[in-house]
């Protein structure tokens, strides 16, 4: 019996490790989830209106979408555990900064972590962007997230330009996107 190279165990390893990754990050599916999914909108796509939600942010104040209408939005759907989205929030940062003088609004909706520790990873991280907090509502009800990090990328008329699942996003990659929703 042939004995493996050290490069084909690394492969192997590199495989297990990269589905090991794929089945942490994902969003687990709600209980009686046919029951769900048949009850609620098709998924959010480009090219239809994002749906309007409300929710708290970490200071308690209550915020809707649609009270950002007329403003290019991001919404940011993450988790502090998410390793790609810890990647990608200071090119979400900075790409908000230079925005934020043409109007665009980021909300960072939060996947049902303690405030606590979404406080602590701002300090960290050097995050100013608002924080929404999302039991499931928002995320898994509304759009229909699957995995994390997603990005949707809506115009200032409410109409979604684009949802990107995956990431971490570079700050180029982010910029276009968000120069596609800016006037």
């Amino acid at each position: 019996m042939r004995t493996m190279t050290i490069w084909q165990r690394l492969f192997v390893l590199a495989l297990l490790l990269g589905g090991a990754w794929l089945a942490v990050s994902r969003i687990p599916p709600l209980p009686n989830a046919d029951a769900v999914d048949a009850a609620l909108p098709a998924q959010p796509r480009a090219g239809f209106p994002a749906p309007d939600f409300e929710g708290q942010t970490l200071d308690g104040e209550t915020v809707r979408l649609a009270d950002f209408r007329g403003h290019p939005v991001v919404l940011n759907f993450w988790a502090t555990w998410c390793g790609p989205c810890r990647f990608e929030m200071p090119a979400i940062e900075r790409v908000a900064q230079a925005y934020a003088d043409r109007g665009l609004v980021v909300l960072l909706i939060n996947q049902g972590e303690s405030p606590d520790a979404i406080r602590a990873f701002l300090q960290e991280m050097g995050i100013t962007q608002t924080v929404v907090l999302d039991n499931g509502e928002i995320g898994a009800k509304q759009y229909r997230v699957r995995g994390l990090p997603t990005t949707v990328f809506i115009h200032p008329d409410g109409m979604i330009e684009d949802v990107v699942v995956g990431g971490p996003m570079s700050e180029a990659f982010l910029e276009e996107k968000v120069q596609s929703i800016t006037p």
